[in-house]
């Protein structure tokens, strides 16, 4: 009589030890994010994170801010150039540039990390990159999942998403209520595209241009491909650090869509942003992604951040204060727009001018 074998998890192509052996490599990471509101309370592998809420005592009346976000196609490339340590940086970026938006404090975030196969040290590496990117936004990282996906997912494909929550006192919760005519638009330099418009970005300098990732490139002075898994800058802290040293009125996360309409969304209604594109010039990786694609000018504007990642809105007196706080940590900013007055029931953003050459 012959012997059969029964169908598994493992025949099926789940590796249970696989993905206990990442949760074992990810701990010494994750350990690193904690804050005081978060130590000694469960650990990772429990069925739950945990946050100490006695510590919102302190407010008198909190307001708990949430946003969820992933980092698109840029996954792609850095799957195809064998570097996992950097992408987490651009989902903690994602998510908790987001909540300082409306002025909350980033608490903590729980990530999902998608996999076609469990690679233990590939996820690892990844948690890695999540975890630092946590401490440099003062956040915990309190959980997350690994989810293996066989025949839906190749075994070298994955993705990650997150979620994070803040905390903001309601007293203090910036909005587009607080913006006033008059206010003063201050840039703060992105580190380059961030994590959006890399769909518009693979198709030009891959498909259209054929070029490859390991091409150096002069006026990056590095690889195509070192340049375009730049890390997405964190600004967290530093709008934070804003909020305490003088008045501010509002903040914009440049994001997919651009600086035009995502200023947009926190201009009032009966104001307008003007945005003077002479006041700074666009990294080299912008220029490229036109020249290589013909990409219009505005299209470009439509998808990238053009060398701005956060946008702080205050009010003119608080200029001087404001560009010293991003000076003295290390944070390139500049005026670079204002808020007038429009009529009633219009509002928006828009790019005047050319940019500096």
């Amino acid at each position: 009589m012959s012997e059969t074998t029964g169908a598994s998890y493992a025949a099926a192509g789940v590796d249970i030890e696989a993905g206990d052996r990442a949760v074992e490599l990810m701990k010494e990471w994750v350990k690193k994010t904690q804050r005081p509101e978060v130590a000694g309370l469960g650990g990772l592998g429990g069925f739950a994170g945990l946050f100490d809420a006695s510590a919102l005592k302190r407010y008198e009346r909190p307001l708990l801010a949430s946003a969820t976000d992933g980092v698109g196609t840029k996954v792609d490339l850095a799957r195809k150039m064998g570097v996992y340590d950097t992408i987490g940086h651009d989902l903690v970026g994602m998510v908790v540039d987001d909540l300082v938006v409306c002025g909350a404090e980033p608490l903590f975030m729980t990530d999902y990390i998608c996999v076609g196969k469990v690679h233990p040290e590939r996820v690892a590496s990844i948690v890695k990159g999540i975890a630092e990117g946590c401490v440099l936004a003062g956040c915990a990282l309190v959980g997350g999942e690994t989810a293996e996906h066989p025949g839906l997912l190749g075994p070298d494909d994955f993705d990650v998403a997150g979620a994070g929550t803040g905390v903001v006192e309601a007293d203090l919760l910036l909005g587009p209520e607080r913006i006033r005519k008059g206010d003063v638009v201050i840039a703060m330099a992105s580190s380059g595209l961030h994590s959006n418009g890399y769909s518009l970005v693979r198709h030009v300098v891959f498909d259209r241009a054929g070029w490859a990732l390991d091409r150096e490139v002069e006026e990056f002075g590095r690889t195509l491909g070192e340049e375009l898994l730049e890390p997405t800058k964190i600004y967290s802290l530093d709008c934070l650090a804003l909020t305490r040293t003088t008045e501010v009125h509002g903040f914009s996360h440049i994001t997919g869509g651009g600086l035009a309409n995502n200023l947009a969304r926190v201009i009032p209604d009966g104001l307008h942003a003007t945005v003077d594109r002479s006041t700074w010039t666009p990294g080299a990786v912008f220029d490229l992604v036109g020249k290589a694609g013909q990409v219009e000018r505005l299209e470009l504007e439509k998808t990238l951040n053009m060398g701005v990642g956060m946008i702080a809105i205050v009010p003119e007196q608080s200029v001087d204060v404001a560009l010293t706080t991003l000076a003295d940590r290390g944070v390139d900013s500049w005026v670079v727009g204002e808020i007038t007055e429009r009529g009633a029931h219009t509002s928006g953003a828009e790019l005047v001018g050319d940019y500096a050459r």
